[in-house]
């Protein structure tokens, strides 16, 4: 028997594992807690992984998530997790859309270069500088709010206090963040730079009263205190490898191919298999699922409807495309290399006006044309990735990330036609930037396929579980609790109560969840400790 249950097998139960389950069961493994981690693939990591998608290919790809930016270091350091997370130094490159032959490097490294790119793709001389005023405007939210995200929710007007500029926090927290853009900078271009971290997974115009492309905003500007994303080194399977490793190294069981079947208020874990049912208990079920998966397995445990979660149908609003080349294709732009434009993130076809176009597309039902598009390679940075002889040969990956496509324009149509549909409007917008088809520069698999594929949102659920292919798991939410919010259980200081005492979130429908940052894992376990009595 465990602490607080009768009959219960476990402290802990984690259902779902993803990155966030695995950090959780490590913490609470460590903390000398009996806990298993119960994942329905045969593997675990969830979208956090590295795989091999074509076969004869020794190439390792982030196949989902692909870099790192809200992991803190206090989690690698806490969980001794053997991880390198490199910076890169070409934040990104945006070609003109109608005139790709220039285009605006923003170079970290280099502020005259910065500020020339600029002057060259807008004639505009003092967009760069307005540009920089920008971030560094916005630098002091990241600084002093990412290290609450470690710790109980803070009340909103404690974190308006902490911002210390109430007109910053009207800009970013309080009115949609297409005013802020508009006022701050002038070009449509620059625009769009900075608008697009409002809609990775988010499918929101600039101007969306619903402020969804604000909270999204948020979470990209915040990450270790800078806003940087990293390459995790050895690919996205490296950052889950190393939580399995310190989940198991602590005693933590992680059970995979066990398949949940429902979850029951009182902590019963029901496991089907093709022998009959399997049942733990735990004192505290931690779901690392999205709450609309949770709500599901709820009601099938025995839960009444109308204690269940009031859960929101999540809905992705992407398509990502891997692919292997044989080299980099070459750019119209004749001031910039491959090399530096590919190595940070760049942007295709997402002006601001693009990128409201595009939205307003998808909102009458159809795929935008062109696709607002974001691409980076990986292995420019970290070659480990690739084989010994692919390195030797000059290939380099390619992800390329595509906005504004919501579940709603593939879900119940044939998933092979919508993803050959998805697939070609993003090459199309490609070739729109491109010197040369990217279909030329493609290496093939032994098999003589090429070695460029998509995944839609309608992949991910099927895949991964995401209802809807809701990276998020559904709506992003703001890191603090209202001024008038119950916060009188660990649960709820912790942003991960569920509507039943002792089955929380540990995912990313957590509060403050969200992209590879373990934060949904992380609070989920300071809870359960504080339950458990440590």
């Amino acid at each position: 028997m465990t602490a607080g249950v009768p009959n219960a097998t476990h402290d802990v139960v984690i259902v779902g594992g993803g990155h966030n389950a695995l950090v959780a069961a490590a913490y609470l493994a460590r903390a000398g807690r009996s806990v298993i981690v119960l994942e329905r693939l045969d593997h675990v990591g969830g979208a956090a992984v590295s795989e091999r998608p074509w076969a004869g290919v020794d190439a390792r790809l982030s196949r989902y998530s692909y870099l790192v930016s809200l992991l803190p270091r206090r989690v690698i350091d806490d969980l001794g997790l053997r991880i390198e997370l490199t910076r890169r130094r070409y934040s990104s490159y945006t070609p003109v859309p109608d005139d790709p032959e220039r285009g605006v490097l923003v170079d970290n490294g280099d502020a005259a270069a910065t500020a020339e790119s600029f002057l060259r793709a807008t004639g505009d001389g003092a967009e760069a500088g307005r540009y920089a005023a920008f971030g560094q405007r916005i630098a002091p939210v990241a600084e002093r709010l990412f290290p609450t995200v470690t710790q109980p929710l803070r009340r909103r007007r404690d974190v308006q206090s902490l911002v210390s500029d109430d007109r910053l926090w009207s800009d970013l927290f309080a009115r949609p963040l297409g005013e802020v853009i508009r006022s701050s900078l002038a070009t449509d271009i620059a625009r769009g730079i900075v608008l697009t971290d409002g809609l990775i997974g988010t499918f929101a115009s600039a101007d969306d009263t619903s402020l969804r492309q604000n909270r999204c905003f948020f979470y990209h500007v915040i990450g270790g205190g800078t806003g940087d994303w990293d390459v995790p080194v050895g690919g996205m399977g490296r950052v889950s490898g190393e939580l399995e490793r310190a989940a198991r190294e602590a005693g933590a069981e992680v059970r995979t191919s066990a398949e949940v079947a429902s979850v029951s208020p009182d902590g019963e874990v029901v496991i089907a298999s093709e022998a009959g049912r399997d049942v733990v208990r735990g004192s505290i079920v931690l779901s690392g699922v999205g709450p609309a998966v949770l709500d599901r397995l709820l009601r099938a445990g025995g839960a009444d409807a109308a204690t269940t979660e009031s859960v929101d149908d999540p809905e992705g609003a992407q398509v990502k495309v891997n692919m292997l080349l044989r080299r980099l294709p070459r750019l119209h732009d004749q001031n910039v290399s491959p090399e530096a434009a590919f190595a940070g993130t760049f942007h295709i076809n997402e002006t601001l006006t693009q990128l409201d176009a595009a939205h307003a597309t998808a909102m009458a039902g159809g795929i935008p044309h062109p696709l607002p598009a974001e691409i980076y390679c990986h292995s420019l940075t970290d070659p480990s990735i690739l084989g010994p002889e692919l390195r030797a040969s000059g290939a380099q990956t390619l992800t390329l990330f595509g906005l504004h496509v919501p579940h709603r324009l593939v879900a119940g149509a044939d998933r092979d036609t919508s993803r050959a549909e998805l697939l070609a409007a993003a090459e199309a917008s490609l070739a729109s930037v491109l010197a040369e088809p990217i279909g030329d520069v493609v290496l093939e698999a032994p098999d003589g396929t090429p070695c460029i594929e998509a995944k839609t949102t309608a992949d991910l659920e099927d895949a991964l579980g995401m209802t809807g292919g809701d990276i998020f798991h559904g709506s992003l939410s703001w890191p603090w609790a209202g001024d008038d919010e119950p916060l009188n259980s660990p649960a709820e200081r912790w942003g991960v109560a569920t509507s039943h005492p002792r089955v929380l979130l540990c995912g990313s429908g957590a509060r403050r969840g969200g992209a590879v940052s373990g934060l949904g894992g992380h609070n989920a376990a300071m809870a359960a400790l504080e339950m458990l009595g440590r």
